[in-house]
Formats: C-alpha cells, sequence, structure tokens
C-alpha cells in the first residue's frame, strides 16, 4: 500500500490528451527524466497503482513518459468530436425536443461526469438517424467545452425514468466504473408512485426477470429470468396510491417496474405493466432521485441528488402524497 501512495494523484492535472502527475522525491535508480519508456513501464507495474492492462495499453500507443519532474500518460487520446457519428448528422442544438425538460451536469470533473437525464429521452440510439439522445447531449456538451475525449455511459435508464446516468472521461474510469457496477458498489436510489396501499413499510423483492415472449417490449417474472433484487421503502400512503423509495441491488430492464407490478402496485401511469391509464401522465412515475459511486481516480464516494421533475412532483401532490 506504501508503495502505491508514492504518486500524488490528488495533484494530478489534465493537460491535453495527458494527465501529468508529479513524481516522489526519490526514484528507482535509473529511473529518470528521459528513460526509456519501457523502464518507466516495469516501475509501473511494480508499484500496482494503475491495472495492468491500462499501463501495457498506454505503453502500446507510446503513452508513457517521465518529463520535467513529471509522470506523464496518454489517457485522453485526441477524437474528433465534430465528427462523431452522433453528431455528425444531428441537429447542432443542445436544446431538448418535444418540452421535455433539457438535461443538466449533476457532477463533472477530468474522469467523470454525470449527467441528469430528463423523462423522454433515451440514453443512446436504438436506430440509424436517432438523434436527441443523452449520448448524443454529453458529447455535444464536451464539445462546446472543446473536450475532445469520447465520454461512455456506465448505466442506463429507461427512456421515460428520469434521472442522474454515470458517464467514464477515459479507459481507466470505464474499466473501474464497470467494475464497480459489476461489484454493487455504485448506488442507485429511486422514488416512484404506485398503485394503491403498499401494506409493508420496507420490503425486498427478490425474483428473476426475463423478456416476455408474448410482448417484445415488456419483461417477466420467470424463473429462467436473470437474477433480480429490488429494495423499497414506503414513505407515504394513501387508500389510493403510496410514494416509495426503491435500491437497486441488481440492474435488469424494467427491473423496478416489473417487480413493483409483481406485488400488485405498478407505477402510476405504467400502462405496460398494467396501471391505469393516468389523466395527468404520459409515463411512469418513476425518477432516480440519488446515485453514490467510487471515484474512478482518487476512490473516494461521490454522492449526486436529482431535483424532482415538476412533472412528478404534480402527479404526488394531485395524489395527495407530498
Amino acid at each position: 500500500m506504501k508503495e502505491q501512495m508514492i504518486l500524488d494523484l490528488q495533484r494530478a492535472v489534465k493537460e491535453g490528451e495527458w494527465i501529468a502527475i508529479p513524481l516522489p522525491a526519490v526514484l528507482p535508480e535509473g529511473l529518470e527524466a528521459g528513460s526509456h519508456p519501457h523502464d518507466v513501464r516495469k516501475w509501473l507495474l511494480a508499484l500496482a497503482a494503475f491495472p495492468d492492462k491500462w499501463v501495457n495499453r498506454l505503453f502500446s500507443v507510446g503513452g508513457i513518459r517521465l518529463d520535467n519532474g513529471r509522470l506523464l500518460l496518454k489517457a485522453y487520446p485526441h477524437v474528433d468530436l465534430a465528427a462523431h457519428p452522433l453528431l455528425a448528422g444531428a441537429p447542432g442544438s443542445m436544446r431538448a425536443a418535444g418540452g421535455m425538460d433539457a438535461p443538466s451536469i449533476l457532477y463533472e470533473d477530468d474522469h467523470c461526469l454525470v449527467a441528469d437525464k430528463p423523462s423522454g429521452m433515451a440514453v443512446h440510439p436504438s436506430r440509424p438517424g436517432h438523434y436527441g439522445t443523452l449520448d448524443e447531449w454529453v458529447l455535444r456538451h464536451a464539445l462546446m467545452r472543446g473536450q475532445a475525449t469520447l465520454l461512455r455511459h456506465i448505466h442506463r435508464l429507461d427512456d421515460d425514468t428520469a434521472g442522474p446516468v454515470l458517464y467514464a472521461k477515459h479507459d481507466l474510469a470505464q474499466w473501474r466504473l464497470d467494475e464497480a457496477m459489476r461489484d454493487k458498489r455504485i448506488d442507485r436510489r429511486y422514488e416512484a408512485l404506485v398503485e394503491g396501499p403498499v401494506k409493508r413499510d420496507t420490503g425486498t423483492v427478490n425474483a428473476p426477470i426475463g423478456k416476455d415472449r408474448h410482448h417484445r417490449s415488456r419483461r417477466r417474472i420467470t424463473p429462467e429470468g436473470d437474477h433480480a433484487v429490488t429494495h423499497y421503502e414506503v414513505l407515504h400512503r394513501t387508500p389510493e396510491a403510496s410514494l416509495v423509495t426503491l435500491q437497486l441491488e441488481t440492474g435488469r430492464t424494467h427491473q423496478i417496474r416489473v417487480h413493483m407490478a409483481h406485488l400488485g402496485h405498478p407505477l402510476i401511469g405504467d400502462t405496460l405493466y398494467g396501471a391505469r391509464r393516468c389523466s395527468s401522465l404520459t409515463h411512469q412515475a418513476l425518477h432516480g432521485k440519488e446515485l453514490s459511486f467510487p471515484h474512478p481516480w482518487l476512490s473516494h464516494t461521490v454522492t449526486v441528488y436529482s431535483v424532482r421533475p415538476a412533472w412528478w412532483t404534480a402527479a404526488a401532490q394531485e395524489l395527495g402524497l407530498l
């Protein structure tokens, strides 16, 4: 562990395509400015401060240097974002279409970004020519700020679900955040309005989810499905509806919607899963309110909060839940 702390990652800065990290006062014998990248690579592998595969990838593209008291790592290979397929043919606007709320940035630094996705916006394109996605918006945000690097989403939300979506700005961030997602170290919390009074104040739904062969858009509870666990807590209830918060232990497609319908309490407005039509909503009343994740460079926990959309608040007030 002491060896890993030799590099002061807190003082690292982005300089164009490179991350510059101050060198320790004492280097291994024979290692100095201008040393062959192969020798620097061996030192980095011995430190174990970064994954071996990342160090080796950087070495393979000439992305490791010692210069002027700093270690330089080429983490941000230049990308012409204006020519990216998501932007090249898209209307040149940061505005959201169809009167939906515009996305906003909840958190951003040199390594990652969290965008607040509005309801009605897809995270990524589902077909050629599908413009107006959150991926497109985030790339345009980067282009407008002179950032010439790709951003990749770490998780997704249903088109009609509002809330935070996490993006990585370089390969190392993507690998570490993907690993954190697999290890269930990324915590996603939601709030939903559901039909009827949920009887138990807290509970867990542990029921596998798979595709519904009779309806391509639906998912269903099935023994052959993927493991899925949702924890819930009731904050308010009336004879007609309940306000619940939910924490995902897994991340299956439509997981909250399927699990709450399985309990007999489909989300308000979610006609796909048996809810009655709602005059004030054309989609399910589901909002991602909180996202926590280990920072991919410094490892401290980052927590962001999404403000309730106006449509969600209005529906909750109409139901007497706020």
